[in-house]
């Protein structure tokens, strides 16, 4: 039997962690699928922003989004690094999860990739925009130079993290150290938190 892809496992991840109501955000909208999946999850109770440099990435995830009816959805074509200063500061430290998909659009031009510095900066902003219960998912991908670099750059932020911060990697490691990995992390319960 086939493993279950990572990303089908984030999903799965994110479905049980998610209620109708919550505040989310696609870093990485590509084609649309992660947006579409938060989206139907939180409900129209909830919300959704989304965000990519790309305007062939937009404009297929707006499509996306104007058939489906998701009118709690708001696309920008803008990088993940600047998340921050797009969602409104009332919603700072209130998000239920944050997922980003690195590397290239899917059928695009594999030139154009998220890169180390920007992720970083993205990753920094999630955990401010996060509640205490928040879920960050990443998807990386080393099997190019780019996603190589990229991986080896957020793999060494994610160690450096204070310890209240729980990570966790999954790799299939049958298919080679290139392939993808699924990061996760989240705040400890404060009950597992040693006091000094």
């Amino acid at each position: 039997m086939r493993p279950v892809p990572l990303t089908t496992l984030a999903h799965e991840l994110l479905r049980q962690h998610l209620q109708p109501g919550d505040f989310a955000i696609d870093a990485t909208v590509g084609n649309g699928h992660d947006m579409e999946f938060l989206a139907r999850t939180v409900g129209p109770s909830g919300f959704v922003w989304a965000f990519d440099i790309q305007e062939q990435a937009i404009a297929a995830s707006e499509y996306r989004r104007s058939q489906a009816g998701l009118t709690w959805v708001q696309l920008h074509q803008v990088s993940h690094s600047q998340m921050n200063a797009v969602i409104p500061e009332k919603y700072h430290g209130k998000l239920a999860a944050v997922m980003l998909n690195l590397g290239y659009l899917p059928g695009g031009d594999k030139s154009i990739t998220t890169t180390a510095t920007e992720t970083i900066a993205a990753l920094e902003q999630a955990l401010m925009l996060l509640s205490a219960t928040g879920l960050l998912t990443v998807m990386l991908y080393p099997g190019h130079p780019a996603g190589a670099a990229e991986t080896e750059a957020v793999r060494e932020w994610a160690q450096r993290l204070p310890a209240f911060f729980e990570v966790k990697t999954q790799q299939y490691a049958e298919r080679g150290p290139l392939s993808a990995i699924l990061m996760t992390i989240h705040k400890r319960p404060e009950s597992t938190l040693e006091t000094p």
